[in-house]
């Protein structure tokens, strides 16, 4: 077997991957790209003619198949190559067609099919390839141009702010068409065609979202970030990924993406329930996603609940990113920020089974409180003091001992 033969990533994840993150990504910039150059008239079709495409005039304009870390050899996209070069639907003789790849290749000559049709690799710059990690600076600096043209003063929060919703619109309408086809039953023609994003949309968005009077600049910000370390730890780590652990992350990247902004950050405020809830740590997002990949137990996404568990009783068990080194330096914590967090106090009342990504060993602890009303009690404390209502108990649990009870479905 040669060592071409022998670089395989996971069909499965590969396929998902490149048609939920990668292509809009991709898409993205080739808009903004074809606006840079003063195309206003034409409009962006995601997954039908090809992974996406740009239509003017209702004929289409040219034809783009994205491919993300399939191979750095081209012998890896022989077949998409060639199905690239087809006559079908829309792509005509004499369609541009374009072939975009996230790694380096061995050889980007473009690519003559039996149709007799050419294809060609997406240049970027000096470089006929681009990554998960580059796209967004290139992205950005193709939304700076835009607004010097335009003679806007773009700061770099209002390059990101831009960048976010952008980026959100493209992906949405994405995983939307992808769900009026796979879900509902609407031909892939009919979803995408239905669903175009027009040029003067993209501009006219760029222009004219104020972070400071339309948005929560900041709430923005948070998604963002967070989807983006999210799909760049599945990217980095597809080719080792099982099945079932691509899933488990994709999962959480879905969830995310359709979260509202106030519900999301309740989620970031339990995954580190021992402080007060300002921004996204990359730390806490990586051990955070780790955690969800490595338990066994299939976790549950449903937008009326944070991502969870449930065992045999069905008891509520929330993934943390708490890394507890000592035990009673983590009860501390989390005692003192519930008496000046009322919003975290209120959803330890209901989740009150946490898992930690890193702990020796678990253990349990009573807060003194016994409602959630009780931050600024005193009386109550002091009732419990006196052992006459029982308090609000929180059990900090090892992946190994959540396992153990979730993978456990009879009751205890």
């Amino acid at each position: 077997m040669s060592q071409e033969d022998d670089e395989k990533y996971p069909a499965s994840a590969v396929s998902s991957w490149s048609g939920f993150v990668y292509q809009g990504k991709i898409a993205l910039y080739h808009s903004l790209k074809l606006i840079h150059d003063g195309e206003l008239d034409f409009e962006l079709q995601l997954d039908s003619s090809d992974d996406f495409a740009i239509y003017k005039n209702e004929k289409l304009h040219s034809a783009h198949q994205v491919k993300a870390k399939i191979s750095k050899y081209r012998s890896g996209y022989t077949a998409a190559l060639e199905q690239s070069t087809l006559i079908e639907h829309d792509k005509i003789k004499g369609t541009t067609r374009y072939f975009h790849v996230s790694v380096q290749l061995n050889n980007t000559d473009d690519h003559k099919g039996a149709s007799g049709e050419t294809v060609k690799f997406y240049r970027y710059g000096d470089y006929y390839h681009c990554g998960l990690g580059e796209i967004e600076g290139q992205t950005k600096e193709l939304i700076k141009k835009i607004c010097e043209k335009q003679f806007i003063t773009a700061s770099d929060n209002l390059i990101n702010f831009n960048y976010c919703l952008l980026s959100e619109k493209i992906s949405t309408t994405a995983v939307h068409n992808h769900k009026l086809n796979q879900v509902d039953g609407l031909s892939e023609n009919k979803a995408a065609y239905e669903g175009r994003i027009k040029a003067r949309d993209i501009l006219n968005d760029l222009l004219t979202e104020n972070p400071y009077q339309n948005r929560d600049y900041y709430a923005v910000e948070l998604k963002a970030r967070l989807q983006t370390h999210l799909e760049e730890r599945l990217d980095q780590a597809l080719p080792t990924m099982s099945d079932a652990t691509y899933e488990r992350a994709r999962g959480l990247c879905e969830h995310i993406r359709e979260t509202h902004i106030n519900e999301l950050k309740t989620l970031c405020q339990m995954m580190k329930p021992s402080e007060r809830f300002q921004d996204v740590q990359t730390n806490d997002i990586r051990r955070y996603t780790k955690l969800i990949q490595a338990i066994s137990a299939e976790p549950i996404f449903n937008h009326n609940y944070l991502p969870h568990y449930l065992d045999g009783e069905n008891r509520f068990y929330v993934p943390t990113a708490l890394d507890v080194d000592e035990s009673e330096e983590c009860e501390s914590d989390m005692i003192r920020e519930m008496k000046n967090n009322g919003d975290l106090l209120r959803l330890l009342f209901e989740y009150n089974h946490l898992i930690a990504s890193k702990a020796e060993d678990s253990f349990t602890f009573n807060t003194k409180f016994t409602n959630s009303d009780d931050f600024n009690n005193k009386p109550a404390t002091e009732k419990l003091e006196s052992n006459i209502t029982k308090s609000l108990c929180i059990s900090v649990m090892t992946k190994d001992d959540a396992e153990g009870r979730l993978n456990d479905k009879t009751a205890y």
